[in-house]
């Protein structure tokens, strides 16, 4: 894989233009999320067990053989029935490509055998499953999606593995570069309605989750359960959960912004100026990517938005289409 002749990576104008009855911020996060059907996917489920002793659960689809494969990663309280992760796979599909789901530990409705659950730092599982899918099919040609904690996810891990990565490209979509600002953003304003609703939903399964394995010590429960923002959920629960000093220790070290230097494949990260979980000002200059990253921004899109219109004026997912025309490209530019 030969290196781009540049010193830097790039960033450039993205070409979303959103649909007339969808400019705003919120219109673009709140309608995709809600009101979308979910996309039609025929899942074949796998459980892959870990070398700790845990497990992650695999949806596949699309053909049972092929040279391709997609590894998608869903945001903070996803899963299979991610609307987003369902669309894009039904993109993949249509070209020939095999898409996985990697449901994050602790991510399913059945609460997986460890205490610890997934979080922004967690590449460990994703990494493995690269490795699984490469030992078991060492010609095939693999990539990886994620999305806003995905993309977090994806974009460590990928820093991480630098010239050992097992992947041919990726792409990333509404990456929190800073975890911290991302964090006070949704403390502040109509964001707050996103936090409250992300609270509840961690709620559910960490009552879930603590039923049925005991929760360890240093973990405050009831404050994570009470909590009103994410500095206090984090500090009771995920922060000692897994070995961080708190919340503000956990965002430090976690966000994946530090990693991109360090990547050393092809990847594609789009993000919209106007993402309501989120501030421009995080958004990384040229000097802060390596030459194989390109960020594509757009004015508009919101959070795992990006909803425009097609020449019959009927709304689509521009990024889902977006990420599988980059993918095509650039797995066909490796293997030429």
């Amino acid at each position: 894989m030969q290196a781009p002749e540049r010193a830097h990576g790039q960033v450039i104008d993205a070409d979303f233009r959103p649909h007339p009855w969808m400019r705003g911020p919120h219109a673009q996060t709140i309608v995709p999320s809600l009101l979308r059907p979910l996309p039609r996917l025929d899942l074949r489920i796998e459980r892959l067990d870990l070398p700790d002793g845990d497990f992650v659960d695999l949806g596949w689809s699309g053909p049972e053989h092929g040279t391709r494969i997609a590894v998608l990663v869903h945001g903070l309280t996803g899963g299979f029935q991610s609307k987003y992760l369902r669309g894009l796979a039904r993109q993949l599909i249509r070209r020939g490509w095999r898409t996985v789901i990697l449901q994050l530990r602790g991510g399913g409705d059945e609460p997986n055998r460890h205490a610890r659950c997934y979080h922004h730092g967690d590449t460990g599982d994703l990494r493995y499953l690269w490795r699984v899918l490469r030992e078991r099919e060492p010609g095939v040609r693999l990539a990886a999606v994620g999305w806003s904690l995905g993309a977090n996810v994806l974009l460590k891990a990928l820093g991480e593995e630098g010239d050992a990565a097992p992947v041919a490209a990726a792409a990333a979509g509404c990456a929190p570069f800073l975890l911290e600002p991302c964090a006070e953003k949704l403390r502040t304003g109509s964001a707050r309605i996103y936090q409250r609703k992300l609270l509840k939903d961690l709620a559910a399964i960490v009552r879930r989750k603590s039923a049925a394995v005991p929760v360890p010590a240093g973990v405050d429960l009831g404050r994570a359960l009470r909590a009103r923002d994410f500095f206090e959920f984090d500090d009771a629960y995920t922060a000692p959960m897994n070995g961080f000093a708190d919340a503000r220790d956990y965002y430090a070290r976690c966000a994946c912004g530090q990693y991109l230097k360090s990547i050393r494949r092809p990847t594609l990260i789009v993000n919209a100026r106007d993402d309501p979980f989120m501030i421009p000002q995080i958004l990384p200059g040229p000097d802060r990517l390596s030459p194989w990253v390109q960020l594509e921004v757009s004015r508009r899109g919101g959070h795992v938005g990006f909803v425009a219109a097609d020449a019959r004026g009927r709304p689509y997912c521009w990024l889902e289409r977006r990420f599988a025309d980059y993918l095509d490209a650039a797995v066909a530019a490796d293997t030429a």
